[in-house]
């Protein structure tokens, strides 16, 4: 999804909290992300989006206004998941 979405507003960051940035790196490259990754080494992102499990989805409009949350994991690619970022944000022209 971040890649097909790229170039449109529409950002996907991973947010890791609160733990050392070597271990955080050494995930990143085992796993090979490409996206960007936050440290949240405080703890607020995590708080202010009311973090419980991971992983959390959080849609944020470019206004900061949080419009949906879910914990677990969810397919992005199609289902229900894919119909509401296509509501959102319409699918990129083929």
């Amino acid at each position: 999804m971040w890649r097909e979405r790229k170039g449109q507003r529409f950002v996907v960051l991973a947010v890791n909290f609160q733990e050392a940035r070597s271990t955080v790196a050494a995930w990143i490259r085992a796993k090979g992300v490409t996206l960007p990754v936050l440290l949240d080494t405080d703890g607020e992102v995590t708080a202010t989006y009311r973090v419980t499990g991971t992983p959390t989805v959080v849609l944020i409009t470019p206004e900061g206004r949080m419009v949906a949350r879910g914990v677990g994991m969810r397919s992005w690619d199609h289902g229900p998941g894919r119909a509401l970022l296509d509501a959102l944000i319409p699918p990129p022209a083929r």
